[in-house]
């Protein structure tokens, strides 16, 4: 059951690409696409039917969402050059992070901290409010948590603490 959820996401992240960007239905499919994120993986875990594949589609799914995301919503909204700086910035030290993690255990970690979990959480509600909250100051709180949530997660792995 928690695969299919994930497959919805799936469908609906490729369903996006079809609509303009902030429209009545790009809202509805990013909401949804959303939702089911945030249940299969409560459903694997309630049914007991969690699995790497099933880990491993999910994260596939997040991928995809994202990119398409990015790509409906990149052309459309005005990003201030010092925004692309800052997202480079967290960018590289998650690439680092990622890359740590597998020179220091043979396998890519990505931890599920608070502070990462409140990040994603955010930055998914960003589209939501840019016709009401300036991009320019909803992306401060969301760079400072994701700053954090990356430096966070890098002295996680580099430490050898893993968050359950």
């Amino acid at each position: 059951m928690a695969n299919i959820v994930t497959g919805c996401r799936i469908s609906g992240s490729i369903l996006l690409l079809f609509f303009p960007a902030f429209s009545s239905w790009f809202y509805i499919l990013y909401l949804v696409c959303g939702f089911t994120d945030m249940i299969d993986g409560t459903i694997a875990r309630k049914t007991n039917t969690a699995s790497e594949f099933g880990a491993r589609l999910d994260t596939a799914a997040d991928f995809l969402f994202v990119g398409v995301c990015l790509v409906k919503l990149l052309p459309v909204v005005h990003m201030p050059g010092w925004l692309w700086i800052w997202i480079s910035l967290i960018a590289a030290i998650k690439i680092i992070n990622l890359i740590s993690g597998f020179v220091y255990e043979k396998r890519f970690i990505v931890e599920h901290t608070i502070a990462n979990k409140l990040a994603g959480l955010l930055l998914f509600l960003l589209p939501l409010t840019l016709s009401f909250i300036d991009l320019k100051y909803s992306a401060i709180i969301i760079c400072f948590i994701a700053t954090f949530a990356a430096i966070q997660e890098g002295y996680f792995i580099r430490t050898g603490r893993e968050i359950v």
